[in-house]
């Protein structure tokens, strides 16, 4: 294992059309590292930067404390999983698992038992014998996974190895990757557009878009607080609601007011880093809120000062309800915004119907109109804190 440390880079394979933009990311030693982006971000050639597939026009990138410029990519101590399995079709699985080894000279003993480890552990040892044409899709991905970690490289890269499959077999390989990565410890990179893949794998989540990192962090920490507007839209599923909203500050409150309810008074605190609000000056910032905290009630709209927790109450129309197994996804309208409220029980509500949505405002996150970022205001009052 190593840590994989890339400073201001960047790549561009046609002139002012940049892939990755001065990209700074350090993966820790031994870390499932998950790099999520939507297609077209910059996550495969930030993948392929690192393997030394291509070389950055700028910055630098190190592999353990060694500088890789110039390093072809068989110094490196690196194995890649792609999203189409590239396996030798005139070579058995047991042979394409041994390879990598034989090529690097290790002994034929303990080829053989690198290769019966690997293949139990990913459920391929009865298809030894066989050749990559008579395997199935799941077959084969499962055969380039054990083929790359049975060479116990210090970084494991996969660029998108589950894509091609169907969902059941998707998830019994999310598991049967981490179980790996316990066993054998490379630094892992696995890149994927696939949100549920990504808070499933990762120990951190480096969220990019347009060829810039937008956040890095821990799955809960990219989910319940988002540092950009992007990361909120694109991460879960579906992502936040985000409505514009004109709220004013004050000293020690802050007054919400949208024309589909009620004004709210909220106590909150500001950080003095955070001073992007003017005091007692109108301002319009967009609210992020998840589906699973957006509760619908009935058509009288309560008073604020009567709720036990801090919630901004809005009246709403519902446009539609689908069932998404296991939990309810309800299409709201507030005035010509959209809102969605998520419930593990079924609702009784037909479409057209007027009701009342209750946001839960101490797990909101609030962003900057102009600029898409993040605006640290906390509440001071939570659930915990109200007898």
């Amino acid at each position: 294992m190593a840590q994989i440390e890339l400073h201001q880079v960047s790549k561009a394979f046609a002139p002012g059309a940049l892939a990755l933009d001065r990209i700074d990311l350090v993966i820790a030693q031994g870390e499932r590292m998950v790099v999520l982006g939507p297609s077209g971000s910059g996550k495969t050639t930030l993948l392929r930067l690192i393997a030394g597939l291509e070389t950055p026009d700028a910055g630098t990138i190190r592999i353990g404390g060694r500088d890789m410029a110039g390093v072809p990519p068989h110094r490196r101590d690196v194995s890649m999983v792609f999203q189409n399995p590239a396996l030798y079709p005139h070579l058995s699985v047991f042979e394409n698992l041994a390879f990598g080894l034989r090529a690097r000279g290790v002994a034929r003993a303990e080829r053989r038992r690198r290769v019966h480890a690997v293949a139990e552990m990913l459920g391929v040892g009865r298809l030894l014998d066989r050749r990559p044409a008579g395997l199935s899709g799941g077959e084969r991905q499962r055969v380039a996974l054990g083929r790359a970690v049975a060479r116990e490289p210090r970084v494991l890269l996969l660029d998108e190895p589950f894509s091609n499959l169907d969902h059941p077999l998707r998830a019994a390989l999310r598991g049967e990757l981490v179980e790996l990565h316990r066993r054998f410890g490379s630094t892992v990179v696995h890149v994927t557009h696939d949100q549920s893949e990504a808070l499933s794998i990762g120990q951190r989540l480096a969220v990019v878009h347009e060829g810039r990192i937008m956040q890095v962090d821990t799955p809960g920490g990219i989910y319940e607080r988002p540092a950009q507007r992007f990361v909120a839209s694109f991460v879960g599923s579906p992502g936040m609601n985000l409505l514009a909203l004109e709220v004013e500050l004050g000293e020690t409150t802050l007054q919400i007011r949208h024309p589909g309810g009620n004004e709210i008074t909220y106590p909150v605190s500001v950080h003095p880093q955070d001073t992007v609000l003017p005091l007692h000056e109108p301002v319009r910032l967009e609210l992020g809120i998840r589906p699973e905290s957006v509760i619908i009630s009935g058509e009288t709209l309560v008073d604020p000062a009567d709720c036990r927790y801090p919630f901004a109450v809005l009246r709403a129309i519902v446009r539609g309800v689908e069932f998404q197994g296991g939990s309810w996804l309800v299409t709201l309208q507030v005035d010509s915004q959209t809102l969605l409220s998520r419930t593990p029980r079924l609702p009784v509500l037909r479409e057209g119907q007027r009701v009342v949505a209750h946001l839960e405002l101490w797990r909101a996150s609030w962003f900057d109109l102009s600029t898409g970022r993040r605006l640290e205001l906390h509440c001071q009052l939570s659930p915990d804190a109200i007898a």
